[in-house]
């Protein structure tokens, strides 16, 4: 299935229960995607989380029951599952700067929510065009690490970063160190947002029956078949190779992704935070 169909197939299954009870793991389930990989393929492609589009969606719906039925004001908000009318009219004033019933009252009908184009601009695939991904197999990894809890807003990545690397014994220094973000429960499975907060995990590569260090754990990364992509740059300009790998080559690609933790791993192509000549492997797996 390639991207258009993906999330034509989505974009359908919503449109088809904008009155029934919705969260984003039916959707995810509905295109037979994992929940963690759905929601970031999604907001790749349309530019908002799932959830969010829901809701566009529904405001969007009861605008247009507003004026061409003769449900009144509440029952309009509560058949598009807002829980109360004190919630259903401030998220309708925040979209259209006006309230249920003044829209009502106007006779209002303008086609507002509609979406924006699912493409990538044309620039954005040129700046990319040399990100070509190496497909390879990884055999399990062991690594030895600090998990902790994170969002994508308030990335704790770089501190927990800091406070590893002041840990690691001198026998390990050279090895190669991964960042992970981790498929797990605390994802919202109504919801997801940058304000989610999930797992993260750094580390450094250890033979399976090193001794652990006091506070550090054990994650064992599962081998398989992977896309190997590579970030040349700042960590700071991290989130648009990871835009372009969303958005732009998984849609393309053909192949579909695997319910594995995607990882970055550093290895001595990587210098520093913000250096521009550092490179960064991020995998992403593949079946």
């Amino acid at each position: 299935m390639n991207d258009k169909q993906v999330i034509g197939k989505a974009i359908v299954f919503i449109e088809n229960n904008l009155y029934q009870p919705m969260v984003t793991r039916d959707v995810a389930e509905a295109v037979s995607y994992s929940y963690y990989h759905f929601h970031r393929y999604f907001q790749a492609i349309m530019g908002e989380t799932i959830g969010s589009y829901i809701r566009s969606r529904r405001l969007t719906q009861a605008a247009w029951d507003l004026v061409h039925s003769d449900k009144k004001v509440l029952d309009v908000g509560l058949s598009l599952y807002f829980e109360t009318a004190e919630s259903f009219t401030r998220a309708f004033k925040d979209r259209y700067s006006m309230t249920p019933s003044e829209y009502r009252k106007g006779g209002i009908d303008v086609l507002i929510g509609n979406r924006q184009s699912a493409q990538k601009s044309d620039k954005t695939i040129i700046t990319y065009a040399g990100l070509t991904p190496e497909i390879l197999v990884v055999p399990e990894i062991y690594i030895m690490g600090i998990r902790f809890k994170t969002t994508v807003s308030g990335n704790e990545s770089v501190t927990m970063w800091q406070q590893f690397n002041k840990k690691v014994p001198p026998d390990l220094l050279n090895n190669k160190r991964y960042g992970i973000f981790e498929t797990c429960e605390t994802c919202s499975s109504d919801i997801f947002s940058t304000d989610s907060e999930s797992m993260g995990f750094v580390g450094i590569e250890i033979s399976k029956n090193y001794p652990i260090l006091k506070d550090m754990q054990i994650k064992k990364l599962c081998g398989g078949k992977y896309a190997r992509f590579v970030h040349r740059g700042t960590v700071e300009t991290l989130i648009q190779t990871y835009h372009y790998i969303w958005g732009v080559w998984f849609p393309k690609s053909g192949f579909e992704l695997a319910n594995r933790d995607d990882f970055e791993c550093y290895t001595e192509r990587f210098n520093e935070a913000n250096d521009g000549n550092s490179e960064i492997d991020i995998y992403f797996p593949i079946v």
